[in-house]
């Protein structure tokens, strides 16, 4: 069940933040920020089998952009569409907030996520040289979320 999260899911969140991004995991407490509304533009989504959160997705909204944030799911859930379930709840909610376009940064080593957006709509617009902690570049990738954005009609 994909839904929005609580301040109750904080804790479990950080917990999968910190299993899936490494040392670029956010902090606990930028995630309970986040997840408190203390971060306005910023909205997170849980997803949950059997009352547990397996899996988690952080999207900002901003004018006519949306940028996914985040996606993480349990090494032990993975490949289930969990994942799946996640981004096409954020893209179906975004034109609602106004943004016409979708954006997301992923490792230009991960084409495992590469491979997942791509085969989702999601094209490659620009690269970010060195944008990760260990000096890997981030491919940018866009997703037109409305006709006449980007080619989508």
């Amino acid at each position: 069940m994909i839904r929005l999260a609580s301040t109750a899911d904080a804790d479990p969140i950080a917990i999968l933040e910190a299993e899936c991004q490494g040392e670029d995991a956010w902090s606990a407490a930028l995630v309970r920020d986040g997840v408190g509304g203390d971060l306005p533009t910023i909205q997170y989504l849980v997803s949950e089998s059997d009352g547990r959160t397996d899996g988690y997705a952080v999207a900002s909204y901003a004018g006519d952009i949306a940028e996914l944030q985040r996606i993480g799911v349990a090494t032990d859930a993975r490949r289930l569409g969990i994942a799946s379930a996640l981004l096409e709840a954020i893209v179906l909610h975004a034109p609602s907030t106004g943004a016409d376009r979708m954006l997301l940064e992923v490792r230009a080593d991960n084409r495992g996520a590469l491979g997942f957006y791509a085969a989702r709509g999601f094209v490659e617009i620009d690269r970010r040289s060195r944008y990760y902690r260990d000096g890997t570049d981030a491919v940018v990738m866009r997703l037109p979320l409305i006709a006449g954005c980007g080619g989508r009609t």
